[in-house]
């Protein structure tokens, strides 16, 4: 699905469409031709490249090689013609996309040699899959041979070269989703996918294909080893989408297969969905022919529960947004002298029932947990505990402890540690949240190169143990993170000291590292402390010891009109 409306914000989406670059590039795997599912569009986006000029210099035949990849033609005609005869035979333009930003230099290092440098934005695999960039400075080296007494580029690496501004122009960045392995919500995996009529062929290819890699581990795709008999066609936002070579019996999965469809391709304007096996309508008691995603709402990515109302600590008592009124419970009174806390709400009625919550002071830190009114019972003890974190499918709570050790607290049971193999030789883990699916994990480490930005994957096995696997940096440019918040099931909300002004800012970025935008912080007394986030509700910020919330575009109290609430550690139940 495209993002939530506060993934639409123009800022990010500008970034995002720039991002998209890759995600037309082919994959190898389908065994069914489709010739009617063109990767590119046959018609042209926006402004095609020109051929090179008679007498171009050896820069000006690398600058219009790089020019030449923002085409939509396939094959990339044009930037064949600023390569050899034998380069141009032999280049391929679907082995991925560096995308670099618009400032690049190049340098003759030779009378037939041009060096190119650039800072590197990311670079996009033949999945469309985005992979963001480091804080490096990217260079290649172009060798040239004349032809006909014209130079050409002898040596293009395979693959597009291209700038950030073209992104913005041909591509947009499209959700694929897959299937949390409780089966309850289907999980956004971002992908990259040229403008125009081939995206939801496209699109329902991502999900025949798989998830990314860094994903795979923590998702399940019932539409593994699934193809598609024919391209799928669109007519007045109705898909019809036609399938083959799935199990002999299908039933058990097949709610889940039309939930993954549906939901995957409601963003491209397609309010209607016909699924069809080897041509026939599926049949699923209840569902019409034609599903929406309102026949699938139970699985919607970004679903909260109806008493998700935020709440905060204010002198160790638990308290709602609501007046700022105290939770209901001990927990609410302060007798436990909370500084940091979370909620779970039961996900069968959504009503609130597991609370943890963190007491530290000079001679360490408890975490307290228990039922959301009423008493709780030390469960652990440490020097350190961050703030715990929660997701709605499942009943339990994170915490890491001294900064090393990751430990899960089942609302039954007891703590068990989570296996953190590439967390180690990263640093101190400050911050950890859980997305609000489960699925993946943001953190802040603090690190050689100061506190950074990683997500992780959540990967659990039938056996009971639980890792958090593949961190990887999303915010390279972000040395100094702060806070981090689930902005919704594929968006973050970091807060991050600016080291020219060594203030701290609001940002937004996708969950796949592209999209960094600023938030605005107008309305706040102070610099924020720590923030807040969930699915369709307004962020929440602790600033100057009170609490605030974006409305629009600044932020307000929680009471209209009234003086702000003393406060601070807010959060949103899940």
């Amino acid at each position: 699905m495209t993002r939530s409306p506060a993934r639409r914000w123009a800022p990010v989406l500008a970034l995002l469409l720039a991002l998209s670059a890759c995600s037309t590039v082919p994959n190898s795997s389908p065994t069914v031709q489709i010739p009617e599912a063109p990767s590119r569009p046959a018609e042209a986006v926006g402004i095609e490249p020109l051929p090179p000029e008679p007498g171009a210099t050896p820069e000006e035949i690398v600058r219009g090689f790089i020019d030449a990849a923002a085409s939509s033609r396939p094959g990339h005609p044009v930037a064949r013609e600023h390569l050899t005869r034998e380069a141009a035979g032999s280049w391929s333009d679907e082995a991925g996309i560096t995308v670099l930003s618009p400032d690049y230099a190049t340098v003759a290092t030779e009378v037939d040699a041009v060096t190119l440098t650039a800072n590197p934005v990311g670079t996009v695999d033949p999945r469309g899959v985005f992979t963001v960039g480091g804080t490096g400075v990217f260079t290649r080296q172009f060798n040239l041979e004349q032809v006909d007494g014209e130079w050409r580029i002898s040596d293009p690496p395979n693959g597009l070269i291209i700038l950030e501004p073209d992104f913005e122009r041909l591509y947009v960045e499209r959700d694929a989703f897959f299937l949390d392995l409780t089966g309850q919500r289907v999980v956004p995996d971002p992908r990259l996918l040229i403008k125009g009529d081939a995206q939801p062929t496209a699109l329902v290819q991502r999900l025949l294909d798989g998830p990314s890699g860094a994903l795979a581990a923590g998702v399940q795709n019932p539409l593994n080893g699934v193809q598609l008999r024919n391209a799928v066609t669109v007519d007045e936002q109705a898909a019809v989408v036609d399938l083959t070579a799935l199990t002999a019996d299908p039933a058990p999965v097949l709610s889940q297969i039309c939930a993954q469809i549906v939901w995957t391709l409601a963003p491209l304007r397609i309010n209607r969905v016909e699924i069809r096996v080897d041509g026939e309508p599926v049949d699923i008691a209840g569902i019409p022919d034609e599903q929406t995603v309102e026949d699938w709402a139970a699985f919607n990515p970004d679903a909260v529960p109806l008493d998700a109302v935020g709440h905060y600590l204010s002198g160790g008592a638990l308290h709602t947004v609501s007046r700022g009124e105290p939770s209901p419970g001990p927990a609410g009174t302060g007798v436990y002298g909370l500084t940091s806390a979370a909620v779970s709400a039961e996900p069968r009625t959504g009503q609130l029932s597991f609370l943890v919550g963190v007491r530290q002071d000079a001679g360490g830190a408890t975490l307290y947990a228990g039922p959301y009114a009423g008493d709780l019972a030390a469960v652990l003890t440490a020097t350190t505990l961050d703030s715990p974190t929660v997701a709605s499918t499942r009943s339990e709570a994170w915490v890491v402890r001294d900064g090393t050790d990751v430990v899960r607290v089942p609302a039954t049971g007891a703590p068990q540690a989570v296996s953190t193999p590439t967390l180690q030789g990263l640093g101190r883990a400050e911050v950890l949240r859980l997305s609000p699916d489960g699925v993946r994990a943001a953190l802040v480490v603090d690190g050689p190169g100061g506190r950074g930005l990683y997500i992780g994957t959540v990967v659990r096995t039938e056996a009971g143990s639980v890792e958090l696997r593949d961190l990887r940096g999303v915010a390279p440019s972000l040395s100094q993170v702060v806070d981090v918040a689930w902005r919704d099931s594929g968006n973050l909300l970091v807060l991050a000291r600016d080291q020219g002004n060594d203030r701290v800012g609001v940002y937004q970025v996708g969950v796949d590292g592209w999209g960094l935008t600023g938030v605005p912080t107008a309305g706040l007394p102070s610099q924020p402390g720590s923030i807040a986030g969930a699915p369709t509700r307004q962020p929440l910020v602790d600033a100057g010891g009170t609490i605030w919330q974006l409305a629009g575009g600044t932020w307000v109290t929680l009471v209209r009109g009234a003086e702000p609430l003393p406060g601070t550690a807010p959060f949103y139940p899940l």
